[in-house]
């Protein structure tokens, strides 16, 4: 039965691949891409090579104000029956700045805005319009566990602090740095799986939400915003680790995503993939009164 699968983070890297694999394994699916103006038509036009049903609605997910009309034009397609049955959301998109000083246009921290934020606003939105059965997949990472085995020492563990100071910048110690901008990305991680953890408690039944880890993944652009070594050592150096078992080559993180996203891995509803299989995150990443607290804030920030 045709349906659609909406998706964030589609145009590069384990994303593209993701849409590839989705496209080519399940042939009912619509796939609807979002993704700035220019990009996205263009995405849109080479994903459907094939034969392929793919249309695109443009946003910039650093502005709440684009990612609520974006999500209003989903609704309205899926209303007058322009889109077959909403049965995914894949959000992800996600962003990594060498800063804790980048603020958005809404006046908050663009980390937060992008990987959380805006992950929170198509769902919430989206909500009463999926059939199920539907399942909603945040990419996340490991990062979120703040130890050596998982990030190799390259990013700073989560500074967890009340989600009122982390959706503002200046968040953490020496903000211009961009060892903050790091530790913003891996705090924004552990507060995507709190938000899993609520939408699995808070969504009907029949609406699964996962959180999927891709491991180290080299050469996927999520450096773009940093400075000229980090991204030279992003392009150049660190994709040779692809080879080794410390990290993920982007072709097998693409892969793992479209088989989380088409439910070919076992995953109930609040769970945690790493790479090909549900696993335990971190102990901190189980945390009922913080989940609490931020969905309260996410609902805040994210009102119209």
């Amino acid at each position: 039965m045709k349906h659609t699968v909406v998706m964030t983070g589609a145009s590069r890297g384990i994303g593209r691949v993701a849409a590839e694999h989705i496209l080519r394994r399940s042939p009912n699916t619509h796939l609807l891409v979002v993704a700035r103006q220019s990009a996205g038509t263009r995405l849109a036009a080479e994903l459907a090579t094939g034969g392929h049903t793919v249309s695109h609605v443009p946003a910039d997910l650093g502005s709440l104000g684009s990612v609520r009309r974006a999500a209003t034009e989903i609704r309205d397609r899926l209303d007058r029956g322009d889109l077959p049955p909403l049965r995914g959301f894949v959000g992800n998109a996600g962003i990594q700045y060498t800063n804790a000083l980048t603020e958005g246009p809404d006046g908050l921290e663009a980390t937060f805005t992008v990987n959380v934020l805006a992950n929170h606003l198509f769902v919430r939105l989206l909500q009463d319009r999926f059939a199920a059965p539907a399942r909603i997949v945040i990419t996340v990472s490991d990062t979120h566990f703040g130890d050596f085995k998982h990030n190799m020492g390259m990013v700073p563990g989560p500074a967890w602090k009340s989600p009122d100071e982390l959706a503002r910048t200046g968040a953490f110690p020496e903000p211009d740095t961009t060892a903050a901008g790091r530790t913003a990305y891996s705090t924004s991680k552990l507060a995507a799986i709190y938000l899993v953890h609520e939408y699995a408690r808070r969504l009907p039944a029949g609406i699964d939400a996962v959180a999927y880890n891709p491991g180290f993944v080299p050469g996927t652009g999520l450096a773009r915003n940093a400075g000229p070594v980090s991204r030279f050592a992003m392009r150049r150096i660190l994709p040779v680790m692809a080879l080794s078992p410390l990290a993920t080559s982007r072709d097998a993180a693409g892969r793992y995503l479209a088989d989380v996203v088409l439910g070919t891995t076992r995953a109930p509803t609040g769970s945690y993939v790493d790479r090909g299989r549900a696993a335990r995150s971190s102990e901190e990443s189980y945390d009922e009164r913080r989940e609490g607290e931020l969905w309260e804030a996410a609902e805040r920030f994210t009102a119209a």
